[in-house]
């Protein structure tokens, strides 16, 4: 089996990595992953758990069993999961499973949302081009100013 092959976009918030990365991974059939969602239902997760999402082993815990499907939640745009992601992002322990997560993602494409097998994956976030997917094939780094 040949290695998957790797899109990673980065980039500072709100600069287009994510619309990009939609546009790449329909054109190329690739699985996507927003990473900044991960935090996001890690952070629901537990809320949904009846946990503070400052308590670390809840977190760590929601981090390590987090299960694909609630990546398409539409409640993950919500400004209590986007308070409560802020929150478990500074928790080694979550950050550390998600690292896992992520770099599983990558490794293995055919385990994106729809079932649809893929030869890839992009990825979009931060440090994915450094850190998450340093030799992914294709790094991106995207940019954007307010004109």
């Amino acid at each position: 089996m040949s290695k998957p092959f790797v899109i990673a976009l980065d980039g500072p918030a709100a600069a287009g990595k994510g619309t990009l990365a939609k546009r790449l991974a329909a054109h190329y059939n690739l699985a996507y992953l927003d990473t900044g969602s991960l935090y996001r239902a890690v952070g629901l997760a537990v809320l949904r758990a009846g946990k503070d999402p400052t308590d670390a082993a809840a977190a760590t815990d929601a981090a390590r069993t987090l299960p694909a499907e609630l990546l398409s939640d539409p409640e993950l745009r919500s400004a209590k999961a986007g308070d409560a992601s802020s929150k478990v992002a500074a928790i080694p322990g979550v950050r550390a499973a998600l690292f896992d997560w992520q770099r599983r993602f990558a490794a293995e494409p055919q385990a994106d949302v729809d079932g649809r097998p893929r030869s890839g994956s992009v990825l979009d976030g931060r440090d994915i081009g450094t850190v998450i997917c340093p030799e992914a094939e294709v790094k991106i780094f995207v940019t954007a100013s307010a004109e």
